[in-house]
């Protein structure tokens, strides 16, 4: 199996000044494409130990992918490590110069010169283009490894890998098929309740279960080899109706999206009021293009019990001709309540949050979660309230 690796560079991403979403996005790449990642690496902005790690993997992977430290400034030293790795000499090369002067003029600037800095890589290197930025990607192979030098701005990182890293190792290698994964998020149950359900399962070879806990949901994935495709979808089968009462989604679009596209479908629009959830709901739908026509944030001071808070919802609703209201009040002695709105019936539901140790950003996932929740049950004709393993269900009101 071809040893594919990734390389991080930078103080800022060493440090955990900033998160390193590359890496996450590239293994799911490479995964999607029969690529996993063996190995991820991270280096700071030093010259000799970047030589020392680009050396050192050179010896185990087949395939390296480089991210980071090819912009114009001093700390920017991949290109001159990866020429002393391999002995050479960083050379200039004016097709890129051209290019630069292109990407500034089009911008109505002129080049700085310490831009030329990022012209300049190993004299052996291929150029690997940039088309959206300055900074020039290049291959260069070390000790037999094929090793790709891409830059770290994201937007910049993820064309280069779609439309030219993975374009040539297909072509240079006979890549395996990518391999099958299928993946549910649940709402409301434990990491552990949910492990001792499935552990049991007698799992195809080369198949693995496994689970993401990122609070307040649960992915868990399936994932094998395309040729135990129908073993796989029959043990899916027993995983979705194990987990059914709590089942969120299926597949990776997310909640709000899945929301957003059901109400553009049935032409529904909505309104939204929350306290506790401080816009978190809004900003949520708002970013899925959800058809909303008036959201407003209140204070959390008022505590509403879950009769008025329905009749808040109605009043929305009816204010302003939409067909669905969602309402978040505020949270009380450790208790939270929603209302929900429809055009053929109001739900409110008032539920206490065991957890102690949750942050209130985490709390305020939950209450957003919970709410699209409700909705999404509605939608898919089930009772819209859920039974939740850390959730306490108070007090419902529905009609």
């Amino acid at each position: 199996m071809l040893v594919v690796e990734m390389l991080s560079t930078g103080d800022e991403v060493l440090h955990g000044q900033i998160v390193d979403t590359n890496a996450a996005w590239l293994a799911d790449c490479f995964f999607q494409h029969g690529l996993p990642l063996s190995t991820r690496t991270t280096v700071g902005d030093n010259l000799d130990s970047l030589v020392d790690v680009l050396l050192e993997r050179s010896l185990y992977a087949d395939v390296l992918i480089v991210n980071g430290g090819l912009g114009p400034t001093s700390d920017d030293l991949s290109a001159l490590a990866a020429a002393t790795a391999a002995g050479e000499s960083l050379i200039e090369h004016p097709e890129w110069i051209a290019c630069m002067e292109s990407y500034f003029a089009a911008r109505g600037r002129v080049m700085s010169d310490t831009n030329r800095k990022q012209a300049m890589i190993p004299e052996s290197a291929e150029l690997v283009d940039n088309p959206v930025g300055t900074a020039c990607g290049f291959a260069l192979t070390i000790n037999d490894c094929l090793m790709f030098f891409t830059p770290g701005v994201p937007s910049e990182f993820k064309v280069m890998v779609n439309d030219q890293i993975l374009p040539r190792l297909r072509q240079r290698y006979s890549l395996p098929p990518s391999p099958l994964c299928l993946r549910l998020t649940s709402f409301g149950r434990t990491e552990s309740s949910l492990a001792q359900q499935f552990d049991v399962l007698t799992l195809p070879e080369g198949c693995v279960m496994g689970y993401r806990s990122s609070m307040p949901i649960i992915e868990l994935k399936l994932t094998g080899p395309e040729s135990q495709r129908q073993e796989m979808l029959r043990n899916w089968q027993m995983v979705k109706q194990g987990v059914e009462e709590n089942l969120l989604y299926e597949g990776t679009e997310g909640l709000p999206t899945i929301i957003s596209r059901q109400l553009m479908e049935r032409g529904l629009k909505v309104v939204l009021s929350e306290q506790f959830s401080a816009g978190l709901l809004s900003w949520n739908l708002f970013s899925a293009q959800a058809p909303i026509i008036q959201s407003e944030v209140r204070p959390s001071t008022e505590t509403l019990s879950i009769e008025r808070l329905l009749e808040e919802a109605k009043r929305m609703a009816t204010q302003q001709q939409a067909d669905i209201s969602i309402a978040i009040g505020s949270r009380h002695d450790e208790c939270l309540s929603l209302a929900l709105v429809t055009p053929n019936g109001g739900y409110a539901q008032r539920v206490r949050y065991m957890p102690r140790n949750h942050s209130i950003k985490v709390q305020q996932d939950v209450s957003v979660t919970l709410a699209l929740d409700m909705l999404s049950r509605w939608f898919n004709q089930r009772h819209v309230f859920g039974s939740y393993e850390w959730l306490e269900q108070v007090e419902t009101l529905a009609h």
